[in-house]
């Protein structure tokens, strides 16, 4: 009996700490999602863009990733099953697009188009990106 007792304890301790955990990984109903968007041949200037992107996210946006209110996707739109994006999205070259997206559906969705002309003063680039991934993530409160 007291080995039947000290099962069901543990049983029910793996189940509630399975449930917190699963609690934990649910998505935010609302999300930032930055989207990089590449094909095969990446000259430097567009390894740097997505690098400065990158660089932008990880320093200025901590939180916001961490909690998943943003999310950073570098997407080769020539890889099968990502033509679609080139449609939605209207690309016709490398671009950084930011997705508002609520319960799973996209409201809002902006394409930086001054990455290029700033892709040569890291520092302005990452301030403009940084810029509208703010105003982006307001919208999200």
């Amino acid at each position: 009996m007291k080995k039947l007792v000290i099962i069901l304890i543990s049983a029910v301790v793996v189940i509630s700490s399975g449930f917190s955990v699963r609690a934990a990984e649910v998505p935010p109903a609302v999300k930032v999602i930055a989207y990089y968007f590449h094909g095969e041949f990446r000259c430097p200037t567009c390894n740097a863009m997505e690098k400065y992107t990158r660089e932008a996210i990880d320093t200025h946006f901590k939180d916001a990733l961490g909690s998943g209110k943003l999310v950073f996707k570098s997407v080769n739109v020539e890889e099968p099953g990502n033509e679609y994006f080139v449609k939605q999205y209207q690309l016709y070259t490398k671009s950084l697009i930011l997705s508002l997206v609520k319960d799973g559906k996209q409201i809002k969705s902006k394409n930086l188009d001054k990455i290029w002309e700033l892709s040569r003063n890291e520092q302005k680039f990452i301030a403009y990106v940084a810029g509208e991934i703010r105003d982006l993530l307001k919208e999200a409160q």
